[in-house]
């Protein structure tokens, strides 16, 4: 027996409505109840699409991922003020939240890293290599460094994800590029 299709106005309303009730409550206060409740929709529609708010709130990152702007359209300091601005809000919250969820359920890992990680380490990866990289640079310990400080900022909010950091990463990115003997 072949379900219902998803009807695309329900599951942006419930898309829409999980990141709403993150961005008012916080991740781990979110529930599915709550999600159908705040998207007027009823809650068995949303266990037949989604098992877990991770599931719903991991889809709800990936439709904000294959929205942004190509990495092609852009340049590192200009994709990092984006990636910085969309982390400064209810998406760092969300994706923090999904990361710490992540930590005792490997397969939402998995699933994160496929969905969201992976496909930023690409976009950041496809970047670097038009600036041209510094010659013999490790592309993807330069990444992990990148975002490393996005991270470390995110969790701890000791500093800003701002565009003044945008700045100075784009700075040390060139600074390592025009080092001779690299």
């Amino acid at each position: 027996m072949v379900g219902r299709p998803r009807s695309e106005q329900a599951r942006r309303a419930i898309l829409e409505a999980a990141l709403r009730l993150c961005e008012r409550d916080g991740y781990p206060d979110v529930t599915l109840k709550g999600i159908a409740e705040e998207a007027g929709t009823g809650r068995q529609t949303l266990y037949r699409w989604w098992d877990t708010k991770a599931d719903v709130l991991l889809e709800a990152m990936t439709d904000l991922v294959t929205s942004a702007r190509a990495p092609s359209e852009t340049d590192l300091e200009t994709f990092l003020r984006e990636t910085f601005a969309l982390a400064d809000g209810v998406v760092g919250r969300v994706v923090a939240g999904l990361m710490a969820e992540a930590q005792s359920d490997p397969a939402l890992g998995e699933r994160l890293r496929e969905r969201l990680i992976g496909p930023r380490r690409g976009a950041l990866r496809a970047v670097l290599e038009r600036m041209p990289p510094p010659p013999g640079a490790d592309l993807d310990l330069l990444i992990d460094m990148i975002f490393g400080v996005m991270w470390y900022r995110l969790l701890n909010r000791h500093a800003p994800l701002d565009a003044a950091l945008a700045g100075d990463i784009t700075a040390l990115v060139a600074g390592i590029a025009a080092r001779p003997g690299r």
